[in-house]
């Protein structure tokens, strides 16, 4: 699994570079043609990633439940994203990774509810939840690279 947190922490750090490279109002500007923007992406992948590993296997999450119901899936940007909200994906996007490290070498992910993701996939344990997260990650981050031409 090291090599799986070490690709996470390098698309981390690409997620990185937009909240640190881009303007508040870059970050929330939804192009025409797409249904959400930099900031809402972002966020998106921090839920998910704790959806996916703790949520399904019964644990609690780093993240407010507030956070999860303005990133998770089917969920759209309502409203600007403040800059007090693009300081807390900050500081999520590399504490919850760096937790979830430990929380699997600590062996806490005992129980797992198993989940067939749209595309097929059947995740069957936190290790498999981890590993997906990366496909997830690769496909918002796409998204994001086409979201940037416009803003």
């Amino acid at each position: 699994m090291n090599q799986t947190f070490q690709i996470t922490a390098t698309s981390r750090e690409t997620l990185s570079r937009f909240l640190h490279g881009y303007t508040l109002e870059q970050l929330n500007k939804i192009p025409e043609g797409y249904n959400n923007n930099l900031i809402w992406n972002i966020g998106h992948i921090v839920v998910v990633q704790q959806m996916l590993v703790y949520k399904l296997s019964g644990l609690p999450m780093m993240i407010s439940d507030e956070m999860v119901n303005k990133y998770k899936k089917g969920s759209a940007p309502v409203q600007d994203a403040t800059q007090a909200d693009v300081d807390e994906i900050k500081k999520f996007l590399f504490e919850t990774i760096d937790q979830t490290k430990m929380d699997l070498d600590n062996k806490i992910f005992k129980n797992f509810q198993e989940f067939t993701t749209m595309t097929g996939f059947a995740i069957k344990n936190a290790e498999d939840a981890i590993s997906f997260n990366i496909y997830h990650e690769a496909i918002h981050t796409g998204i994001m690279m086409g979201i940037k031409k416009f803003v």
